[in-house]
């Protein structure tokens, strides 16, 4: 571990942009960052080029990387997944479930809890089984069920404490008993995969974050996700505005965050700069999606269940040609959504911030604060990776 660092440069965080600023680590933690004439010892010489250093990334929606899928069951390729997604940027991750079978449910959720207690990633999202069959997605539609009280008591023991959000449509049968018993244990519930009308999806919203704010003691977490807004839901229309206009009220009255997958595939640009200029950068979560073909070429993959292609970086599922999941990194989609128009400050915002405070993680990630973690993602004046610090170690340096 580094026991002393200093770094000079450009800071790009949610409270500040500096053009000139240090950031000091010492035993794996921020001691300084701030302006560089507050800074009280010898001031270094700028990085090589105007290097910039933002908070490490945070990633609420990951499926796998680097040729391993978080729903096979491995614990080792999941722990290469995982490195490799830290190495690129992404120091903080929830770990994403696909639908399955029961006990591939349970097995799954029982390895991450595993990687978890590792240290290797922040917890669980479980995307699935309690998803709309006409919104499957790249979901198998066989495996889709109305929520189940015995299969959730059997998921919650499997996960334990690091089951930290699930993916639900609001219109299923069952579905507001299991947002309330989710939100009571400081789960996360995210509206996704829906058919919902606007009335539906919004009541689902504003029952998840009262059930929330309830157990925030514990927690810390208080705001429900919307899982990848516009995808795997019907298109915003005017006399039937289901549940897009319902999430984008719901952000822009701070109630919810929307998961956005910038990555250029999922979204068109100008759909990504609208919702950032609509709802504001503290009420959305930029995502990846991403999935085993992550970091690697072009190929056939596996997502869950379901055969992937993967052609021009687009994944798709074998028959039906659905998304697939991304295989885009969070930094990617971070200079993607600048090249479309976003700021960069609103851009890491979205990026760090407020994923770190939806996993109640705000004084351990997203941000560099005296006293945090040193998760630091170094940049070039072109936003090209330069250097990662995951906790205060390198796990990427720029050769």
């Amino acid at each position: 571990m580094n026991s002393e660092l200093t770094l000079r440069g450009r800071i790009v965080t949610a409270t500040m942009d500096l053009p000139d600023g240090v950031v000091t680590v010492d035993g794996g933690l921020v001691t300084f960052a701030g302006p560089a004439p507050d800074f009280p010892g010898v001031l270094p010489e700028k990085g090589p080029g105007g290097q910039i250093f933002v908070p490490g990334l945070v990633d609420l929606h990951c499926h796998g990387a680097y040729g391993s899928d978080f729903s096979e069951g491995d614990l080792d390729g999941a722990s290469r997944a995982a490195r490799y997604l830290h190495s690129r940027g992404t120091t903080t991750l929830l770990a994403s479930v696909v639908t399955g079978t029961q006990p591939d449910l349970i097995r799954n959720l029982g390895m991450l809890k595993e990687l978890a207690e590792q240290g290797l990633v922040a917890g669980s999202h479980l995307e699935g089984p309690f998803l709309s069959r006409q919104q499957c997605g790249a979901h198998d539609p066989d495996l889709l069920i109305n929520p189940d009280p015995a299969l959730v008591t059997e998921l919650l023991e499997a996960a334990g404490p690091s089951l930290v959000s699930m993916t639900l449509a609001a219109e299923l049968p069952g579905t507001s008993d299991l947002v309330d018993q989710l939100s009571a244990l400081g789960i996360v519930p995210s509206l996704g995969h829906t058919a919902a009308e606007h009335m539906t999806a919004a009541a689902f919203l504003e029952r998840a974050a009262a059930g929330l704010r309830s157990a925030a003691d514990s927690h810390g977490r208080i705001r429900p996700t919307v899982t990848h807004l516009f995808n795997a839901m019907p298109p915003l229309h005017h006399r039937s505005p289901g549940p897009v206009s319902a999430s984008l009220s719901a952000a822009r009255a701070g109630m919810a965050v929307v998961e956005l997958i910038g990555d250029g595939v999922h979204l068109a640009p100008e759909t990504v700069k609208l919702v950032f200029d609509l709802v504001g950068a503290d009420n959305i979560a930029l995502v990846t999606d991403a999935m085993a073909a992550t970091g690697l070429e072009d190929g056939q993959y596996r997502l869950g269940s379901l055969s992937v292609t993967v052609s021009g970086g687009v994944a798709r599922v074998d028959g039906t040609g659905a998304i697939a999941g991304g295989t885009a990194t969070l930094l990617d989609v971070v200079r993607a959504t600048v090249a479309a128009g976003v700021p960069l400050q609103d851009a890491v915002t979205s990026a760090s911030a407020v994923p770190a405070s939806v996993l109640g993680l705000s004084t351990k990630a997203g941000d560099l604060r005296p006293g945090m973690p040193a998760d630091i993602v170094i940049l070039g004046q072109d936003l090209q990776l330069a250097g990662v610090l995951r906790r205060g170690e390198w796990v990427h340096e720029a050769g």
